[in-house]
């Protein structure tokens, strides 16, 4: 197969050469991209060269993978990589890695829609099915397969080869003549101040107050669904979760800091429900050190507003919002009261506690023509 040069108004992709392999080998020095690719580590002149001379001479002569060279267009400087590799039997998968100066930029959505259009376009190579993989934890590469239309189809344990060991990984798919644009709405979780508080996504470093905060037993009581012990890992795996439900538009988790900042002390969450996302229900947890100052209030307060607000302002331009109290808990019931909520009923039997007891759980709803 000969090689190819696509163009856009954004970006150029053509095979990379001998002239390229210096400045290929600097850039694969870049510790992210060694994190998330297969790339040598270390990484040296000669791996460049042999990836130049032999891996992409031989993937093009053999119609096997086909990888481009991303160039920034007036100078034709090398920002990144893109390939497909082709088994012959309808699928393609994609990768590609991006120079950190030119991240964040729509550079490597540009360069993917460019490839996937060229490979589906060309009768030859018969491509029903073009996959991406990336190892769990890559965000940003996430982000640019949901902003090129892939479906995500979910997390496959072990499901990627790195450098003699296997790695979890995330799988989606695109196929011929679907829009190259989200399939699915990605939320965003954004920093929003309070008079007292700030609500902001969660970080690595909450680990330890989530933890604290889980296993208190006051907590762990009204909240039974917890694991028990709640351990650092149940932690990370509820911090990976929150990313996983704005990626998957189900759901925004904030984390609760005090205006000089620090570890979280209250965590908030809106799920969305109904056929058009737009109703949620909220939930809220306060760490033991910071009950009964107010909190709780203030930060229900604010995700309301937040929830409210139209999509074209910052919001999220919901109609309804939904919260419950288990029979008994008076401190939530006064919270979700001075927040506006208007009682609709109660589901008996609906709350299970700790030690298996079950109560009634007392239902509010609350619209936007409620709130002066």
């Amino acid at each position: 197969m000969e090689p190819s040069t696509l163009t856009s108004d954004r970006v150029l992709l053509s095979p990379p050469g001998p002239d390229d392999v210096e400045r290929i080998a600097q850039l694969c020095q870049d510790p992210l991209i060694q994190e998330w690719t297969t790339v040598p580590v270390p990484y040296t002149l000669a791996d460049a060269l042999t990836f130049v001379t032999v891996f992409i001479a031989d993937g093009w002569s053999r119609g096997t993978a086909l990888t481009w060279a991303i160039r920034e267009p007036s100078t034709g400087r090398v920002d990144g990589m893109i390939g497909v590799d082709l088994s012959g039997d309808g699928k393609a998968e994609i990768g590609f890695w991006l120079d950190p100066a030119a991240r964040g930029q729509g550079m490597m959505a540009h360069a993917v829609r460019l490839v996937a259009e060229h490979v589906f376009s060309r009768a030859d190579l018969g491509v029903t099915h073009m996959m991406w993989w990336a190892y769990v934890g890559n965000w940003p590469s996430r982000r640019v397969a949901w902003a090129t239309g892939f479906r995500y189809e979910g997390m496959v344990r072990g499901g990627e080869p790195q450098r003699g060991q296997r790695r979890d990984a995330w799988v989606a798919t695109l196929r011929p003549g679907e829009p190259m644009a989200p399939a699915s709405p990605w939320l965003d979780v954004p920093t929003i101040h309070g008079e007292r508080l700030s609500l902001r996504p969660f970080e690595d470093t909450d680990v330890d107050n989530v933890t604290e905060a889980c296993s208190d037993p006051t907590t762990q009581y009204w909240a039974s669904n917890l694991p028990n012990p709640y351990t650092s890992d149940d932690a990370s795996r509820f911090i990976h979760r929150t990313r996983e439900d704005a990626a998957t538009g189900s759901a925004v988790h904030w984390a609760t800091t005090l205006p000089a900042g620090g570890p979280s002390v209250a965590t908030f969450a809106l799920r969305l429900l109904g056929p058009h996302n737009d109703q949620a229900t909220i939930g809220y947890l306060v760490h033991p050190k910071a009950r009964r100052l107010g909190i709780a209030t203030e930060g229900l307060q604010m995700v309301v507003r937040h929830a409210f607000i139209p999509v074209e302002d910052g919001g999220l331009g919901l109609r309804r919002l939904m919260i419950q109290h288990a029979e008994g808990n008076e401190g939530s019931r006064k919270v979700i009261e001075r927040a506006g909520f208007r009682y609709i009923g109660v589901e008996r039997g609906e709350q299970r506690l700790s030690g298996g007891t079950t109560v009634d759980g007392h239902r509010y709803d609350l619209l936007p023509d409620d709130l002066p």
